[in-house]
């Protein structure tokens, strides 16, 4: 009999753009590092970070998250900028895979989830998405709507 794996210790949530795939239709997602100073590091383990207004850049060859929101850590010695452009690490294969999507129209990188992995380390997810247009939010929103109408219907058996 197969055991169920314990849940990881280390796994952490810290940031969710929860808006990301209501505003963007997402095709692809990529998981990234991301180099970050000490006192970054100690405020993401306190929970204290918003990624949902940032978003993702190819810039000279590298990849740059922008506008993304670490809060100070109080107790640091030398404290960080909150809101600065921090580095992501990604294959030279998926850089070009990345820059060549974002040369089409309306393609853009945005970052869907940080997170701290089984190892301790922070990576964060980006996805590759087109921005929705006003009818297509509705759209969504209706077959969610649908779908729970549906399961209602179901469990209650009318």
């Amino acid at each position: 009999m197969a055991q169920k794996p314990k849940s990881d210790p280390n796994y952490k949530v810290i940031a969710e753009n929860r808006r990301a795939r209501f505003d963007y239709a997402i095709d692809d997602d990529i998981e990234c590092g991301v180099i970050l100073t000490g006192s970054e590091v100690k405020s993401l383990r306190e929970n204290s970070a918003n990624v949902a207004e940032s978003y993702a850049e190819v810039k000279d060859g590298e990849l740059w998250l922008v506008n993304s929101y670490i809060a100070p850590y109080d107790r640091a010695m030398f404290s960080h900028e909150e809101r600065r452009r921090r580095k992501l690490l990604v294959s030279k294969r998926e850089l070009s895979r990345l820059w060549n999507e974002t040369q089409r129209k309306g393609m853009t990188i945005v970052p869907i989830v940080m997170y701290f992995n089984h190892k301790g380390y922070v990576k964060l997810k980006v996805g590759i998405g087109k921005g929705k247009k006003l009818h297509d939010k509705r759209a969504t929103e209706a077959k969610r709507d649908w779908g729970r109408q549906k399961q209602r219907l179901l469990r209650h058996g009318e």
